[in-house]
Formats: C-alpha cells, sequence, structure tokens
C-alpha cells in the first residue's frame, strides 16, 4: 500500500457489532461478553481489531450491549492497539439496524461493519479501495467455495445465503432457502452512512431483513468475492476451529 492510500485508509471505521448475548456460548457468556473470549491467549476481539489495523484501519467503534462495560475497561481509547476506539451502548438489544441508528452521531460518511464474532483475513485495504472505485452504497464480503475447501472449515459447510450475478452485483439475499444462490455472506460490508435514513429510530430492526433487500431491489449491493474462509466463533465448533487456524 502505497503512503497516499495508507493516509487515506488510516481515517476509515469500522463498527464492530459486539453487543449479542453470546447465547450459544453459555456458560461462557453468563460473566463475559462473547467478543472478550479468550483466543489463543487474547480475546477474540483483539484478533479483529489486529486484522483491521494491519489492513491500515485507524478507528474503530464498538456498539455493545450485553456486558459491553468490560470490553471498555479491556480495550479503553485503543491506543495500546494501535487505533482510536469509541464506543456506543444500546439501552436495550436493537438489532442490526437499530444498534447502527443509535450510533448515528459517530458514523462517518463510509464505514466498514463487521460482526463481532466473525473472523476473516482478508486485504482489507484493497476492499476500501473497490470500494472507493465502485458504483454502489454497499460492498459485501461473499464467500465462493472452492471446490477444494476442507470440511473442516465450518464455512464451507454453511447454506448460500447470496445470490450475486456475472458483473459483481448482488441479486438476492435469504436466510432460509439456498436454491439458486451461489455465495455466503462472510460478515463484512462497507456501507455509506446516508443507509442510516432508511432506518426507523429507537426500535429494534435488521439490516439484513429490513434494508438488505432494498439495497439490492435497487441495485445497490454489489459482492466483494473471495475464497477466504471466515470463521463464526458464536459457537464451539467455530471456536474450536478458528482455535485451529490461528495455531
Amino acid at each position: 500500500m502505497n503512503s497516499a492510500m495508507r493516509s487515506r485508509q488510516s481515517g476509515t471505521q469500522a463498527v464492530i457489532l459486539a453487543g449479542g448475548l453470546g447465547t450459544r456460548m453459555r456458560p461462557i457468556t453468563e460473566t463475559i461478553p462473547k467478543p472478550m473470549i479468550a483466543v489463543r491467549g487474547k480475546p477474540f476481539l483483539q484478533h479483529q481489531l489486529e486484522l483491521l489495523t494491519h489492513g491500515g484501519i485507524g478507528r474503530a467503534l464498538l456498539l455493545v450491549a450485553y456486558l459491553g462495560d468490560q470490553i471498555q475497561q479491556y480495550f479503553g481509547d485503543g491506543d495500546k492497539f494501535g487505533c482510536r476506539i469509541s464506543y456506543s451502548f444500546e439501552p436495550s438489544p436493537l438489532g442490526t439496524g437499530g444498534a447502527l441508528k443509535n450510533a448515528e452521531a459517530q458514523l462517518r460518511d463510509y464505514f466498514v461493519l463487521v460482526n463481532g464474532d466473525t473472523y476473516i483475513a482478508i486485504d482489507y485495504a484493497a476492499l476500501l479501495q473497490d470500494f472507493q472505485e465502485a458504483d454502489c452504497t454497499a460492498l459485501i464480503v461473499a464467500y465462493g467455495k472452492p471446490e477444494t475447501a476442507s470440511q473442516e472449515v465450518p464455512a464451507s459447510l454453511l447454506p448460500a445465503n447470496l445470490g450475486v450475478s456475472q458483473d459483481g452485483v448482488v441479486t438476492a439475499y435469504r436466510k432460509r432457502n439456498s436454491e439458486g444462490l451461489s455465495h455466503i455472506d462472510a460478515g463484512v460490508i462497507v456501507l455509506k452512512k446516508k443507509i442510516l435514513a432508511r432506518l426507523p429510530a429507537e426500535r429494534k430492526c435488521s439490516l439484513e431483513e429490513e434494508i438488505y433487500p432494498q439495497l439490492i431491489a435497487q441495485g445497490e449491493m454489489r459482492a466483494w468475492v473471495t475464497t477466504e474462509p471466515f470463521y463464526d466463533m458464536g459457537s464451539p465448533t467455530g471456536l474450536a476451529a478458528l482455535e485451529e487456524k490461528l495455531a
């Protein structure tokens, strides 16, 4: 990455959805929030931040709720972790869309939205450059399972939930019926802040169910296709696979 590009990316904001209850990881999450579960000796969220800062992203906004004070106490302002961290606390669970709407005043014109339990070692600088060059409102990271995908990687076992055209436009997003779909949402998407105008205020809502269909219908969502597998540490199986990946 050249110095001019790195300078631009260092001001880019990552937004991490870190407020989930972590019910699949009980009893561990009865006392600690899911992003703070240790993976190879440090909180999972720290691994995420290291990926992002390595990609030149210098700012992170953490959307926290359940036991969020533990996250803030550990990471502070981010100085020790090479980035500038700020926080948005949900007064009650608001869903992916509601959490973003609650943080509207802290969001930049565009940002990288990352699931708080997803690990994917992609080139974030390249993702952001492609977003800046694309004529779209949203650029979603889409896992395209290669023919040689290992059955030991949980992502390779998931049903497809994205339809992607030959020119990279997302044509469908479905969680319940994978027929005719080709790719999998890998838990990372670059979004323009202007989508928040479509979100209702002060109520629970889902980006996937309420906003993605609008973007797709209007041809505003494109796919950034990768064969790099992703790991969901929000289940015991996914956590074990990630531990192996990072060994």
